[in-house]
């Protein structure tokens, strides 16, 4: 399969969903920018796959990043991002989302089990309530201390500045 199968409208999302659905596949989400992978990203998207059958991956599209991150993110366009994401062997989807948070994604995919890394506490994950109305579960998984973007960025920021 060529990664940019795996890049999906929400109703052909909706559709796939359905279908895993009734070959008794548990579906697992998670969500975010994913703007340079890194270790800590590929550890995290493996530990949340092996929680379920299939790994639906929610994408910030290039707008969302820059109200939350600010102007001078995303470093990479959303396709590229969605390219690089859907080309790991344990993703098995990925769609896009506008919204500062992926809650209307959630509602709309329904998945089995939501996912954050254990910088979040279930609480405070968006869609946990959505999720466990239906049965479903929220899990966090153990990130890779001292891996993020932002660090990444920094560091290569003071770099240029020596």
């Amino acid at each position: 399969m060529n990664s940019k199968d795996k890049i999906l409208s929400l109703p052909d999302l909706q559709e796939l969903v359905q279908a895993w659905r009734s070959e008794g596949q548990q579906i697992v989400f998670t969500n975010g920018c994913f703007d340079i992978l890194h270790l800590g990203h590929v550890d995290y998207l493996e530990k949340a796959r092996q929680l379920g059958d299939k790994l639906v991956l929610g994408l910030n599209t290039d707008a969302s990043i820059s109200r939350i991150k600010g102007p001078s993110r995303p470093l990479q366009d959303e396709m590229s991002r969605a390219r690089v994401m859907a080309s790991l062997l344990f993703v098995d989807a990925v769609v896009f989302f506008d919204e500062d948070t992926p809650l209307e994604l959630i509602k709309a995919v329904q998945p089995d089990i939501l996912v954050k890394g254990d910088d979040y506490t279930i609480e405070n994950i968006v869609g946990q309530d959505v999720v466990t109305a239906r049965g479903g579960e929220v899990k966090t998984v153990p990130l890779v201390k001292g891996y993020s973007t932002t660090n990444i960025v920094r560091k290569i920021e003071n770099q240029q500045s020596t």
